[in-house]
């Protein structure tokens, strides 16, 4: 029988096996006791499975609150399952499933959930990214990647008329990708309406004149109802793509949103490091990303190498390939690269991750360069070109004056080291 599988890493004062038996009955048909209808041919089909335990280290401590003084601290990966017929291709209930009541029981002094594994008679019955890593490309009339993208700054301030003269000069400037910041949506000193009528008045001006229609994400981010309106009005107004923030907005909103109609789907993540930061509580991003891919989201931020936040490289490499892995038939998702990144960080995720099936977003890289705009985003296309073509930054540099100013501008010691 096809079943869904989730894999946690766990710490626990009890035994692992122990442990790994009440999650499974907190998150199916078990209860504290046995009570009348909880029979064993119920529990035989419906009850959640431990499939596999395995032990890891073991601590003095609790990492989380609710630990006991005298005990021992168990860590241990565990793989349980589910049949479908628990919940069917409900996405809302299949959360509630898999990272539901579970971090609150007793036995759990750490609780991850590590990775989801859908089996494809699931997965056939969501339709999954409409547009993806190739749609994308083809709508924002790139042949290839990276495209190259910015974000609105000031976060908040600017008028309709304000955002959309920094628009002209982003375009102008060859840009690829231009998106709302998160805390952009529809407040009243520049309504939402307004914004598209004004921002799109300059892209299809631009595209007209030049054949290139450079792809922005509006914000639609609000109550339901108004972000159906506004993804309409996004339409209408002939531009290819939505913004909204996940966790914001939560997994029904999102889906409902990403079926609505033939727009890409800008999946923001804001909020993230609430849900991952802490290293035995939350979500690993293999999993998170699963379950927007299900909902239906094109294209998703993954932090960058080198960023200006928490996460390590690794963590940031390893969120690149699960967007790009496949998934039962459904498209990729496009990885949006941001937070803190110029030019001199292409080497970087080209070594490590050999892909330019990327989104990458750089704001200060972009707006803050040297030369201006135009000079920012010509310098980043340059870097990329050399870091794929196997040259070092100090060669880029040396061959090219806009990526040589970005390296004065924005490089660390080591990076400005390579101009000698």
């Amino acid at each position: 029988m096809d079943r869904l599988k989730a894999t946690y890493l766990i710490e626990t004062s009890a035994s692992l096996e122990d442990a790994a038996a009440q999650l499974a009955g907190e998150q199916s048909s078990g209860t504290f006791v046995a009570v009348p209808g909880e029979t064993e041919e119920l529990k035989a089909r419906f009850a959640a499975r431990v499939e596999s335990v395995t032990a890891l280290e073991s601590l003095p401590d609790p990492t989380l609150p609710g630990g006991r003084e005298g005990k021992t601290y168990q860590r241990g990966e565990v793989v349980i399952s589910w049949a479908l017929e628990n919940f069917g291709p409900n996405l809302s209930t299949i959360i509630s499933t898999v990272q539901g009541n579970l971090y609150e029981l007793k036995c759990f002094t750490g609780l991850k959930l590590i990775d989801l594994d859908f089996p494809p008679s699931l997965v056939d019955q969501f339709a999954g990214p409409r547009h993806g890593v190739e749609g994308t490309l083809r709508l924002a009339g790139a042949e290839r990647g990276p495209l190259i993208g910015t974000i609105i700054k000031p976060s908040v301030g600017l008028s309709p008329a304000d955002t959309a003269e920094v628009v002209r000069t982003l375009a102008e400037a060859g840009i690829d990708f231009v998106k709302d910041d998160e805390l952009m949506a529809n407040p009243p000193h520049s309504p939402f309406d307004e914004r598209v009528d004004a921002v799109m008045r300059v892209l299809n001006d631009h595209a007209d004149r030049t054949g290139k229609r450079v792809m922005y994400a509006f914000n639609t981010t609000d109550d339901l109802d108004a972000m159906l309106r506004h993804y309409d009005k996004i339409a209408e107004s002939g531009n290819t793509c939505a913004m909204v923030s996940l966790n914001s907005v939560g997994v029904a909103g999102v889906k409902k949103l990403c079926e609505h109609g033939e727009l890409t789907i800008h999946g923001h993540r804001n909020g993230w490091g609430m849900l991952t930061r802490h290293p035995l509580l939350g979500i690993e991003f293999p999993a998170y990303q699963k379950l927007w891919r299900l909902a239906g989201v094109d294209q998703l931020h993954v932090n960058g190498i080198a960023n200006k936040f928490w996460e390590p490289d690794d963590s940031v490499v390893r969120s690149i390939g699960s967007c790009l892995a496949p998934m039962a038939g459904l498209q990729r998702v496009l990885p949006v690269v941001s937070s803190g990144q110029w030019g001199g960080q292409a080497f970087e995720t080209w070594r490590r991750t050999h892909t330019t099936d990327l989104l990458y977003m750089a704001g200060g890289g972009v707006m803050a360069h040297p030369g201006g705009p135009a000079a920012g985003v010509t310098a980043l296309r340059q870097a990329w070109a050399a870091a794929v073509e196997g040259k070092s930054l100090g060669d880029a540099a040396k061959e090219h004056a806009e990526f040589r100013q970005a390296v004065e501008r924005f490089g660390d010691e080591a990076s400005r080291r390579q101009l000698a």
